[in-house]
Parts: structure tokens; sequence; C-alpha cells
């Protein structure tokens, strides 16, 4: 039971995640639903595998799976956000303040 939870609650991140990509106005406002919906989604399905099967060969490499997909994906969306910003993609209309123009000063 615990398990389908935490399936239901992946599978929910991972749903307003999608919506988040569609709605969200810049590329970098995408980029952050993409990073922490999806990855919090994904972690929580594999969470949940890893309770529903055990220890077993499915729930080990799901186990092994969480911190791969966890550092691996806050790591690229980073580069990607960093090299997005570098190419010269501008803020969305609506953005307040340009924190990473004031850190590289």
């Amino acid at each position: 039971m615990l398990s389908l939870i935490f399936i239901t609650t992946g599978i929910i991140f991972n749903l307003l995640g999608c919506i988040g990509i569609i709605r969200l106005p810049d590329t970098y406002n995408r980029l952050q639903a993409a990073t922490k919906c999806v990855t919090l989604g994904c972690c929580s399905i594999l969470f949940g595998v890893v309770l529903h099967f055990g220890l077993n060969d499915a729930g080990a490499k799901a186990l092994v799976a969480i911190p791969i997909l966890f550092f691996g994906s806050t790591v690229a969306a980073h580069a990607l956000i960093r090299g997005t910003y570098h190419f010269g993609i501008k803020l969305g209309k609506k953005s307040v303040k340009d924190d990473y123009k004031e850190a590289i000063k």
C-alpha cells in the first residue's frame, strides 16, 4: 500500500512537471519545472518500486538508480541553464532580477 502512495505521488509530480514545461514562459522556468518535478517524481516512483519488490533484482536496481538520477539530472540541468545563458537566450519578459548576471561580475 505504501508503495502505491509513492508511485502515485511520483506520477503526480511528473504530470505537474510536464504541465510546467508546456505552460511556463521561458526556457529557464521550463528547465526548473523539468528538473525539480520530474526528478522528484521519478525518484518517488523508483522508491515505490523498492518498497513493492523489496531488495531483489528490480528493487536493488531502482535503489541504485535513485542517487544516479538525482545527481545526474541536477548537474545536467545546471549545465543546460548555464549554456543557455551563455548562448544569449534572454529571460522572460516578466522576470524581475537576473542573479546570474550579478554573480559573474
